[in-house]
C-alpha cells in the first residue's frame, strides 16, 4: 500500500467534472455508475441508480461515496472498476442477507472481535449512536465488529446485550493494542524533517491513534514523553506520527499538515484532512483549512504555544531569560 495512490492514465482534469464525484470526468462517472447498475442485476437485484446513492424495491439504500473513492485509486486504473464494483458489490449483498453476526456469535467471542474505530460525524447518526466518544472536533470514537467480510459498526441497541459500556470499550482497546504493524514508512528530507507512517489493510490502522504509545512503542522501540506527538489519520488505513523531542516538531507539523491533507482527498474511508497534538490520548487540532478553503494554515493555542517556547529555550538557552 503506498502513500499516495494516484491510478495510471485517466481523463484530464480539463473534461466536464462528475456533479457528485468530482475525481471522476462525468464520462468516468456514467461509466462507474452503469457498472454498478450491472453488478447489482447480475446478482438479481434490479436498482435505480442515482448519483451517490442506489436503492433497491424494497427500499434498501446502498451508498456510493467508498466505492467510487476505491475506484479513483485503484492503481490499475478503469480496466480494474468492473473487477472492483462487482466484488463490492457481492460483498456488500451476502453481508446484508447473512444472519446478522449479533445473533450467532457468543457473547465472548464477539469481544473478542470488537475494535475502537474513529470516524467522522458525517454519517453518524446521533440517534443510533449516542455512546459515541468524540476525540476531537468532528471525529468520534465507536465499536465496531469485525468480521471476515465486513465491519459492522455497532449501534446502541446493539451493544446493549454485551455489557457495560466501559468494559466493552477497554476490550476493544486491548484487541486494537494487539494489532500488527503491516506496513511502516519514514518521511524524511536533506533538512532533517522526519515524521513515521503506518500503513495497512486493517480498518483500524488509523483508529490506532487511540493507543499511540502502543504504536510508537513498536515502530521506534521507544516511550513517549510527557510532551506527546503530533498526529494525523488522513483516511482509514494511514497513521502518522512524529514523537516531540525537540524544535524539529517545526518542520515535522508543517509537513504533516500537507501530508494529511493529500490523504485525505478522494479516500475510501476518509478521517481528518488535519494534524493533531496528541498527550495522554488527548487530541488538540493544529492544522486548518485557511477561509478561502485553498490552502493550509497552522493554528496553536496557548498550551501548544507555551511548548514551543519551551523546546527553543532548552535548544538555545539564551533565549529564555526575562524581557528587559
Amino acid at each position: 500500500m503506498g502513500l499516495f495512490r494516484r491510478g495510471p492514465k485517466r481523463d484530464g482534469r480539463d473534461a466536464p467534472r462528475d456533479p457528485e464525484f468530482s475525481f471522476f470526468s462525468t464520462g468516468e462517472g456514467a461509466r462507474f455508475r452503469s457498472l454498478v447498475r450491472e453488478a447489482f442485476a447480475e446478482q438479481g437485484l434490479e436498482v435505480t441508480v442515482y448519483a451517490d446513492v442506489v436503492t433497491d424495491s424494497s427500499g434498501r439504500q446502498f451508498g456510493l461515496g467508498n466505492l467510487a473513492a476505491v475506484c479513483h485509486n485503484d492503481e490499475r486504473g478503469p480496466r480494474a472498476w468492473s473487477e472492483v464494483v462487482h466484488q463490492h458489490v457481492g460483498l456488500v449483498l451476502r453481508t446484508m442477507e447473512a444472519p446478522s453476526a449479533l445473533d450467532t456469535l457468543p457473547t465472548e467471542q464477539i469481544r473478542a472481535q470488537l475494535y475502537p474505530r474513529v470516524v467522522g460525524a458525517d454519517g453518524l447518526d446521533p440517534k443510533s449512536f449516542g455512546y459515541a466518544r468524540p476525540v476531537a472536533p468532528g471525529l468520534f470514537e465507536i465499536l465496531a465488529l469485525d468480521l471476515p467480510e465486513s465491519v459492522m459498526m455497532l449501534t446502541d441497541e446493539a451493544l446493549e446485550p454485551l455489557g457495560d459500556l466501559p468494559y466493552l470499550r477497554d476490550q476493544a482497546l486491548y484487541n486494537l493494542r494487539g494489532l500488527p504493524v503491516e506496513v511502516h514508512e519514514t518521511i524524511e528530507d536533506s533538512d532533517g524533517m522526519r515524521f513515521e507512517v503506518v500503513l495497512g489493510d486493517s480498518f483500524y490502522t488509523a483508529s490506532r491513534v487511540l493507543a499511540l504509545d502502543a504504536v510508537v512503542r513498536q515502530v521506534t522501540g521507544e516511550e513517549l514523553s510527557a510532551d506527546g506527538a503530533l498526529v494525523a489519520m488522513p483516511f482509514r488505513h494511514q497513521l502518522a506520527f512524529h514523537a516531540i523531542h525537540d524544535l524539529g516538531m517545526v518542520a515535522a507539523l508543517n509537513a504533516m499538515a500537507a501530508f494529511a491533507a493529500a490523504g485525505f482527498e478522494d479516500t475510501p474511508g476518509a478521517i481528518s484532512p488535519y494534524v493533531y497534538w496528541w498527550r495522554s490520548g488527548t487530541l488538540t487540532q493544529l492544522s486548518d483549512r485557511t477561509e478561502d478553503g485553498e490552502g493550509l494554515r497552522i493554528v496553536v493555542d496557548e498550551e501548544f504555544h507555551t511548548l514551543l517556547a519551551r523546546l527553543l529555550a532548552e535548544e538555545d538557552p539564551g533565549t529564555g531569560g526575562e524581557e528587559a
